[in-house]
């Protein structure tokens, strides 16, 4: 009888270096894929068809999910539960929180805010893999477009990948309105740029940007606009600074003699949308980038929207609210409707993180009193600490990880 192959390797006793070599190879990749599979990367999570899972029946690269998922569950709608593996990462161990957001080092004694998970109704949101994050924008760009709340995003998503890169692999630079963090051996880098309005204002500056009277160039978002181009994933958000007084600069700001028009805040925010989604399909191609937006991030700057004191906001809250229905009168549904319309209508296709509702339970997650303060505090401030608690932003780590949870699945599982 022929011997087949396999026998006679049996028979001699032993392999060749070469098949030994190339038979170690393929055991090892095994191993690697089956570990990835068995560890929950490339699982499908409930109704989200894993990007992972779609791409090995394509024959394709695990790369940036372009067009829409099988319906069944909103990752938006759900509540928070206990979670003693949380944080995702420790405040002393992130060199690049700002000041601002640095809560425990400015002295806030709790740390429960740090551990409340996110958990939808219908599903699960998969396990944010920062290995996975990193490959993935290997030789790529992604960008954070917005105010103080989307670098405070930015900033999440550099401490939640950050540990895997060697010192001397890593840096962040600050040049005007661009911050950057870059991570050499992958060829990457994680961008925040300033832009409150996304189109020309007198807020531009990214130091000194705090004015009374907001004033923004019609048509002008291309100022700003020609420092994306490039980018593989951009993350918008705009909302706080278009509320209160609005007026629109219909010339520039250059002009001796300006022509400025005062409209109302749902108009000029729709002319904001429109700006941003035409610039996209103008600058951006679908099939090989991803753009989102981050809804509108709620203040907790009135205790009585939540039954507490009408003079208190969320200075000394350390519980979230428990209404599920709950929304704070300060995220204007009228608002939210615009992007929603703009949004319908749009042939470019943006993804929306829907983080309102959900931040809304959160009045303790904020940064309240526990910051580096702009200016120092006069007697009467300090003798009032609600009259200078910030309200509006977030203590790091915490609430804004789940955003980039959130954004993660969409890239990954849209």
């Amino acid at each position: 009888m022929k011997a087949t192959p396999s026998a006679a390797l049996l028979r001699k006793g032993r392999l060749s270096p070469y098949l030994f070599t190339l038979l170690a190879f393929i055991l090892f990749v095994t191993i690697l894929y089956g570990s990835c599979i068995i560890g929950g990367q490339f699982e499908d999570y409930g109704p989200y068809r894993s990007l992972s899972s779609a791409a090995k029946k394509k024959g394709e690269k695990l790369a940036f999910a372009v067009g829409e998922a099988e319906s069944g569950c909103d990752v938006f709608s759900g509540r928070w539960v206990w979670d003693e593996r949380r944080p995702l990462y420790e405040e002393s161990d992130c060199p690049y929180i700002y000041p601002q957001l640095t809560c425990r080092e400015h002295g806030r004694p709790d740390t429960d805010y740090q551990h409340w998970r996110w958990q939808p109704h219908a599903c699960s949101l998969p396990s944010f893999n920062a290995t996975l994050m990193l490959e993935s924008l290997r030789g790529k760009r992604m960008m954070f477009v917005g105010d103080s709340l989307n670098r405070g995003q930015f900033v999440s998503m550099v401490c939640l990948v950050h540990k895997l890169i060697p010192d001397h692999a890593k840096s962040m630079t600050t040049n005007g309105s661009l911050t950057v963090f870059t991570a050499k051996d992958y060829n990457t880098t994680i961008e925040f740029y300033w832009a409150p309005f996304l189109m020309e204002s007198n807020s531009d500056d990214a130091t000194v940007h705090r004015k009374s009277d907001s004033l923004v160039r019609k048509g002008s978002i291309n100022k700003h606009g020609k420092h994306w181009k490039g980018a593989d994933i951009i993350v918008f958000n705009t909302y706080l600074w278009w509320m209160g007084k609005f007026k629109i600069l219909q010339g520039n700001f250059d002009d001796e003699v300006k022509d400025v028009a005062e409209v109302p805040t749902e108009e000029a925010y729709r002319m904001a949308m429109k700006s941003m989604v035409r610039w996209a399909k103008k600058n951006m191609d679908p099939s090989k980038t991803r753009v989102f937006f981050t809804s509108m991030s709620p203040k907790h700057a009135k205790s009585s929207d939540w039954g507490g004191d009408e003079k208190g906001n969320c200075y000394n809250e350390t519980n979230m609210i428990d209404d599920a229905n709950y929304w704070g009168s300060d995220c204007l549904k009228n608002v939210m409707n615009v992007i929603g319309e703009v949004f319908r209508k749009s042939r470019y296709p943006i993804t929306f993180l829907n983080i309102t509702q959900l931040s809304s339970y959160r009045k303790d997650a904020h940064t309240s009193i526990y910051k580096k303060q702009w200016a120092p505090l006069t007697p009467e401030q300090l003798a009032n600490p609600v009259s200078y608690a910030d309200c509006t932003h977030w203590c790091l780590p915490g609430l804004q990880d789940t955003w980039n949870e959130l954004l993660f699945a969409k890239i990954f599982y849209p």
